[in-house]
């Protein structure tokens, strides 16, 4: 009877079980990345300060967790970022839609993340934040500003977002989850990374390996 219970159990922790998936978060500083993240995680707008560093916080959406990673947007912390790459599901790009002076920039950055090779398979998400801002770029404006529709292979979702008040949050993650879900039914890889020995010498920040 326990045996029978037992595989009952792992048949239906197989269908409807939770699933990980892990994604980083990045986006320029001041594009709402850590408005987002505790928004997502506990419901509720933190006053929030540059991030230093990072924050890392699992979020659930139906039946998937996201290992959701913060990461700085300041300039001098930019080139840390790859180090978040390593067996990373998806990406979720922040962009300020109010802040078209700086659309060209955070065009740069996001191709240097598209482009690396721990990121080639990511499903990539991007927030056009800010849209209840007058004047702002619309979430058209925003994927043409990055360069989005010349992309090849990759799936990509831009979701207009105001981080504030949640709204367009969910929706992104269902479109994020479902396309995640997806790629991995049909056997195609959605994440890039080292295993055994280069694995554990990975990246460490603060203490926390990485």
């Amino acid at each position: 009877m326990g045996n029978a219970v037992t595989s009952m159990k792992k048949a239906f922790d197989k269908m409807f079980g939770n699933k990980e998936m892990r994604v980083v978060m990045l986006g320029l500083d001041a594009a709402g990345k850590t408005t987002i993240l505790y928004k997502l995680h506990i419901g509720e707008v933190l006053s929030t300060v540059p991030t230093l560093g990072f924050n890392v916080e699992k979020v659930q959406y139906k039946n998937v967790v996201f290992t959701v990673w913060d990461v700085g947007g300041q300039e001098k912390l930019r080139p840390l970022w790859r180090h978040y790459f390593n067996n990373t599901d998806g990406l979720i790009y922040v962009v300020d839609s109010l802040d078209r002076d700086r659309i060209d920039r955070a065009r740069a950055e996001f191709e240097s993340i598209i482009n690396d090779p721990f990121m080639r398979n990511s499903a990539i998400l991007v927030f056009a934040n800010k849209q209840d801002m007058r004047g702002c770029l619309t979430p058209a404006e925003v994927a043409e500003g990055l360069g989005m529709r010349e992309l090849r292979a990759r799936k990509w979702h831009v979701q207009s977002a105001i981080a504030t008040r949640g709204e367009g949050l969910y929706e992104g993650l269902d479109w994020l989850s479902s396309t995640l879900k997806s790629m991995q039914g049909r056997g195609q890889a959605t994440s890039v990374g080292t295993s055994g020995e280069k694995q554990s010498k990975g990246f460490s920040l603060f203490g926390v390996k990485l």
